[in-house]
């Protein structure tokens, strides 16, 4: 049970990849807002759908929920939506694989925040493979003129990304832990579907006040974005299951194999090329992951 976190970890990374593919060409019709937008709205319907399975499997009935929870899961969906908003905006400057590997250094950030918040441990040997894995990451961004091509600013974008994407984990993380169920699918499903429920429903009223030519577009394009709807939904029931079980850093570092999903899709789907560097930044990630592993 205790090593469950790494299968939940990997197919959510896998799932991840897939969404934010997914939501990078629907930003060329709807724009960062829209795009961010179409994960939430197109997706709590299908954690709802997770949410009435894990109690009709269980038979338990619905948990009270502490006062102390709604801080976190709000820490955790707010941030989150920031995050998202970041990355796709970053996606418009830089290349697929160069955006998530500026994202993916959010491991390092997550075991700080997750130290400082929640007081996960954080052990020598994790502290090793995470700058390890990471280091693969930025070696992988290093492409042609190097990390600062395109100016700064997609620089500076993806990293706020990463710190507001580990912020988010360590709010969900904190949400589901106060919680303090039996079940950990019970707890990690029920924050999932509240939080997506939050994220929804602040991004439709901001777009139906401010935005509303997005919002029918969105609505528009709902086949692609249904799709990204549950890839987004299926992705974090996996990350939510593996934050039940262990620290935002475990998880987090374990998933830059995303990185390498990334890379794939560049090259197959995208048609963008990649330099000798990848490589070695490759072998650095999986070196990383492995002695992450290893020291569980």
């Amino acid at each position: 049970m205790s090593l469950l976190w790494i299968p939940f970890t990997l197919l959510a990374a896998a799932g991840q990849t897939a969404r934010n593919a997914m939501q990078r060409e629907l930003t060329v019709t709807l724009g960062t807002v829209g795009a961010t937008h179409v994960r939430f709205l197109f997706g709590f319907p299908f954690a709802i759908l997770f949410l009435i399975g894990v109690f009709v499997a269980t038979g338990l009935p619905m948990p009270a929920v502490p006062w102390v929870f709604w801080p976190w899961v709000a820490l955790g969906a707010g941030a989150q939506i920031l995050a998202t908003a970041l990355m796709l905006a970053t996606m418009n400057d830089r290349s697929f694989v160069a955006t998530i590997a500026y994202i993916k250094t959010e491991a390092i950030q997550a075991a700080l925040f997750g130290l400082i918040f929640l007081g996960d441990q954080v052990t020598a040997g994790m502290v090793v493979a995470i700058l390890v894995a990471t280091a693969g990451v930025i070696v992988m961004s290093l492409k042609g003129k190097g990390a600062m091509e395109g100016g700064y600013r997609p620089v500076a974008l993806g990293l706020f990304s990463g710190a507001m994407f580990a912020i988010s984990a360590v709010g969900y993380r904190g949400a589901i832990l106060s919680l303090a169920l039996p079940s950990f699918v019970l707890a990690a499903t029920l924050t999932l579907t509240i939080g997506l429920v939050l994220q929804a429903g602040f991004l439709t009223l901001y777009l139906a006040l401010r935005e509303r030519a997005v919002l029918a577009a969105i609505f528009r394009a709902w086949r692609p974005s249904l799709f990204a709807g549950f890839m987004g939904a299926t992705a974090s029931e996996f990350w939510f299951l593996a934050f039940a079980l262990t620290s935002v850093a475990n998880v987090r570092t374990l998933a830059l194999v995303e990185v390498l999903f990334a890379q794939a899709i560049s090259l197959f789907v995208f048609k963008q090329t990649t330099n000798s560097r990848d490589a070695l930044g490759i072998a650095l990630i999986v070196i990383g992951v492995l002695l992450l592993i290893w020291v569980q």
